[in-house]
């Protein structure tokens, strides 16, 4: 199946970069697809002309493919015009008064509008468009075939995969619990979807007839291994390639990651009004005690004000320190150096196929 999705995907390796929403680089997306994997760039937040950018420049880096990713609406994202900040603003206030900022006002708007975004990914024509949160619709699915994009969505439990695999993607990534960031649930409640990657990933392969890509708690060649034992047909990564230079990712941000262990990382709603996981740091520790944290999107929106700024000083305490619990494996600080690793756990009868 690796060589199958191999093939699908017009790579030599069935390896994947994990989209990172906010911390994806040019240069990280580049490597991976360079190594003959399938390089990926989070494109959340981006407005059209933003994503156009990226991509020329992402196909500028590279000849080989890639991937970007686009979040899809759920339906339960709130508006400025539908959300009063005034708590969650307190609650956060101690934080923009640590770093001498001002308290933000509202937007007029707190995420570019999708079908912007998607018009700009199809007339780009990338090798491969990943979706979360959501089932893509019959236009886009057929939009995507009509260009030569393949279409890969994102499952937390079975029901997510079948629905997906009906929908018609050509390839579904199943993310257990252990994934770092965004946990991407759609049909349930993300805290009552926390199944871990090695339960979750043969169930899936079981209950669908598209190449499953596991992804959660794997960073090193025994992940690799463990994924293709348990049906596989590739594995995506993303906390082992977030700690390298490559990644857009602060210094500060991954010197956490190379400081973690097996229990560092939490589940919060703090930093984006969305559950996910990551390293709680002094942002997340102040905004839980003040317990008032806004619905998604304008969680995200209100501490993007002071995460900038932090990010900016290179200051840890105040960023989202994404991070999958298997952080504690992630050792290489070069992503060629990742890559190898990882490329050292596939089966013997995919690396013939390379």
């Amino acid at each position: 199946m690796g060589a199958d999705l191999s093939d699908l995907l017009g790579v030599a390796t069935p390896i994947l970069l994990g989209p990172f929403g906010g911390l994806s680089s040019v240069e990280l997306t580049a490597a991976v697809s360079n190594s003959g994997g399938l390089g990926a760039y989070g494109l959340y937040g981006y407005e059209p002309d933003r994503i156009s950018d990226t991509i020329a420049a992402l196909r500028s880096a590279t000849s080989g493919p890639f991937a970007v990713n686009l979040w899809l609406p759920t339906g339960d994202e709130v508006h400025p015009a539908d959300v009063d900040l005034t708590a969650a603003t307190a609650a956060a206030a101690p934080l923009f008064a640590e770093l001498g900022l001002d308290l933000p006002r509202p937007p007029v708007a707190f995420l570019p509008d999708i079908d912007g975004q998607l018009t700009a990914v199809l007339d780009a024509a990338p090798a491969v468009l990943s979706v979360v949160f959501g089932v893509p619709s019959a236009h886009l699915v057929e939009a995507t075939r009509s260009r030569g994009i393949r279409l890969i969505g994102t499952a937390t439990t079975v029901a997510e995969a079948q629905a997906l695999e009906a929908a018609g993607v050509d390839a579904v990534v199943a993310s257990g619990a252990e994934a770092g960031g965004h946990r991407v649930s759609f049909l349930g409640a993300p805290e009552l979807s926390l199944v871990g990657t090695f339960a979750l990933l043969p169930q899936v392969v079981d209950a669908v007839d598209i190449p499953v890509i596991a992804a959660g708690g794997i960073a090193d060649r025994r992940g690799v291994a463990a994924a293709f034992a348990l049906g596989a047909s590739g594995v995506q990564v993303g906390t082992a390639f977030l700690r390298t230079r490559q990644s857009s990712a602060s210094e500060a941000h991954r010197d956490e990651i190379s400081r973690a262990h097996d229990t560092t990382t939490v589940l919060t709603r703090a930093m984006s009004g969305r559950w996910a996981r990551g390293i709680p740091n002094h942002a997340v520790r102040v905004l839980e005690a003040g317990a008032a944290i806004a619905p998604f999107p304008a969680q995200n929106w209100l501490t993007g004000r002071f995460r900038a700024e932090a990010a900016r000083r290179g200051d840890a305490r105040f960023a989202s320190l994404w991070a999958g619990q298997a952080a504690g494996l992630a050792r290489h600080a070069d992503a060629a150096d990742v890559f190898a690793e990882l490329v050292a756990g596939l089966p013997e009868s995919v690396r013939q196929h390379q």
